[in-house]
């Protein structure tokens, strides 16, 4: 008999009951959260102001030690003209155009380093993991510092700015993360029509985001996105990161219709209306992190083609090993 006495291959909270609402009503959940009348304005003049400042990425080849893997060492602009960081991972020795994979982190995590090869240059994709500006300290290193500043703040990155949409911290986020595929486009050895976005939690509602802000994305990998219906978010999330909201709403309760009147502009059940790229999400039933419903919102809202894997029994890590097997095959029916 093989027994395992490493760290779970699932969540820590495993056996966490079910908490949100019945399936049959999950199925049909909607946010409350509506569009502010600008919303478009806003991010087009968001990306012209970054695009208007932006220059040509700088690549430079990085010996790993790993020769079945060629890595490079990427830095792009993003909002403001910030240098980004990133990774670019491709299978060695492929020729021609590779389709390209762009993906985000989870909350505090950062590229990290850079032997650290995912699953996609192993299936033929080439891979850009990009930097979260000012995070990279949580599990994984980062090299992306963020110059701004916000007003009072809970620590942690969801309040940051909170209460002015120009201010707001993923504003930032997100465009760094659209000027990111710019940044691919532009990259030799990658077929820019052949770009997917992906990333988990963080990064799952990150890919969302970028997804409807530009139409020229092929897919779509969003497990268990985060940043989805933040005021339902708020109400019943048990852990970090949403917590933070909800001791700063505590603290601040004469804020909380402008504080959710900024998230608006963020939410990616909000935003995912706009998107029409196929699109792979997957929901955990017992996720504490990011609460099945405010999954199911970001799904039910997203406007392109999309499927959904349901894990009834996981918590945050949203399927592990078995969700790959599901984003290997989307990736192979919309990339080749």
């Amino acid at each position: 008999m093989i027994s395992w006495s490493g760290p779970s291959l699932v969540g820590n909270n495993a056996s966490m009951p079910l908490y949100d609402l019945p399936v049959e009503d999950l199925e049909t959940y909607r946010t409350s959260a509506r569009a502010p009348e600008d919303l478009t304005d806003f991010w087009d003049e968001t990306l012209a102001s970054a695009r208007a400042v932006a220059t040509a990425p700088t690549l430079a080849r990085v010996d790993t030690g790993l020769p079945l893997v060629a890595t490079f060492d990427v830095s792009f602009s993003g909002f403001g003209g910030d240098p980004i960081r990133a990774w670019l991972h491709r299978p060695a020795g492929l020729d021609g155009s590779l389709p390209v994979v762009v993906r985000y982190q989870g909350y505090g995590g950062g590229r990290g380093l850079p032997h650290s090869i995912g699953l996609w240059p192993l299936a033929g994709y080439a891979c850009l993991e990009v930097d979260t500006r000012g995070q990279g300290s949580g599990y994984l290193p980062g090299d992306t510092g963020d110059p701004f500043g916000s007003g009072p703040a809970h620590p942690g990155y969801l309040t940051r700015g909170l209460l002015d949409p120009q201010q707001y911290y993923y504003r930032r986020v997100f465009t760094d993360a659209v000027l990111a595929v710019d940044a691919a486009l532009g990259m030799p050895g990658l077929d820019p029509g052949r770009i997917a976005v992906a990333g988990g939690s963080q990064g799952g509602g990150i890919a969302v985001a970028v997804a409807s802000l530009r139409s020229d994305v092929s897919a779509v990998l969003s497990d268990v996105p985060f940043l989805s219906d933040f005021r339902r978010a708020s109400e019943i999330a048990t852990t970090a990161p949403y917590r933070e909201l909800t001791k700063y709403l505590a603290v601040h309760p004469d804020h909380v219709d402008r504080a959710f009147a900024t998230l608006a502009y963020f939410d990616v059940a909000v935003l995912g209306a706009r998107a029409s790229a196929p699109a792979l999400f997957s929901v955990a039933l017992m996720d504490e992190t990011c609460p099945p419903s405010t999954v199911y919102a970001a799904f039910n809202g997203y406007g392109g083609p999309k499927q959904l894997r349901s894990w009834p029994f996981n918590d945050h890590e949203g399927g592990h090993a078995f969700q790959e097997v599901e984003q290997i095959a989307f990736l192979r029916a919309h990339l080749g």
